[in-house]
């Protein structure tokens, strides 16, 4: 199992992902961020267990945090070498949510274009240009693995041409482990459209197919999605699946202060 991609560091984060899997799925407080070491619950794994990740890694992602935590991990983790990037948190429970995934795929899909089949093989080509479309999107994407449930219950979503490019794609799965209040909740994201097909509502599409499936498929019982507040695009396209902006929760990641947002 692998398939990596992207920059050194990018892939060096994804093997520890990996190798860290067993560890996230039986600790609590961990979670699976896909990128980083995740954290979900910063009192139940340990302050101290976060700083030996943060200065290993140099990075650790938190998910679904109350602004109180948010705010110890500001007050704790950050100074004058990291810095706290955060997402708004947009969520939905599985039947508000599903309704208007449907009224969305019930649209169909433009000419020319088709659902492809999912990724199984981490190492495959056809996981590559997944990764790349993501990649050429701007999104930093998930090891091959990941992608494809090897390491646990995940969904990738892929829109093709008749042509056989790629053209659109999204991934869903389950971060969170049996300790935490968030067990069933699914994450969705890693939406990607290729730019000569922007404009033709495959934002929407890839997204409320995922959506569907993280409920049917993955059987949570809620979908989160994380947007920056400056994405109006993006917040759109959630919001147009039946996603509400939720203010009491807050996604980030401490980052080195220097260099760009890690993703997207």
């Amino acid at each position: 199992m692998s398939g990596y991609f992207g920059s050194e560091q990018q892939q060096q984060l994804q093997r520890q992902a990996e190798a860290n899997a067993a560890f996230v799925s039986e600790t609590p407080g961990a979670c699976q961020t896909g990128r980083t070491m995740g954290c979900d619950d910063p009192d139940q794994f340990g302050w101290e267990r976060l700083a030996e990740f943060l200065e290993r890694d140099g990075i650790c992602g938190f998910r679904l945090l109350s602004a109180t935590k948010a705010e110890q991990v500001r007050s704790r983790l950050v100074g004058k070498d990291y810095r706290f990037d955060s997402w708004d948190v947009f969520i939905a429970e599985r039947d508000a949510a599903l309704a208007a995934a449907e009224e969305v795929l019930a649209r169909g899909l433009p000419d020319g274009l088709v659902e492809r089949e999912r990724p199984s093989d981490p190492e495959s080509n056809y996981v590559r240009e997944i990764q790349a479309l993501m990649g050429g999107a701007g999104i930093v994407p998930f090891s091959g693995s990941l992608l494809t449930g090897s390491l646990g219950p995940a969904i990738t979503t892929v829109i093709g041409d008749q042509n056989g490019t790629l053209v659109a794609a999204a991934h869903c799965y389950l971060p969170h482990n049996a300790h935490s209040p968030y067990h069933r909740f699914a994450w969705g994201g890693l939406v990607a459209v290729l730019d000569s097909q922007r404009g033709r509502g495959l934002g929407n599409y890839v997204n409320a197919r995922m959506v569907a499936t993280s409920f049917r498929d993955l059987g949570a019982t809620h979908l989160y999605e994380l947007v920056s507040a400056a994405n109006v695009p993006s917040r759109k396209m959630v919001a147009t699946c039946g996603l509400r902006h939720e203010p009491e929760l807050i996604c980030g990641v401490v980052a080195p202060n220097e260099g760009a947002r890690f993703t997207r």
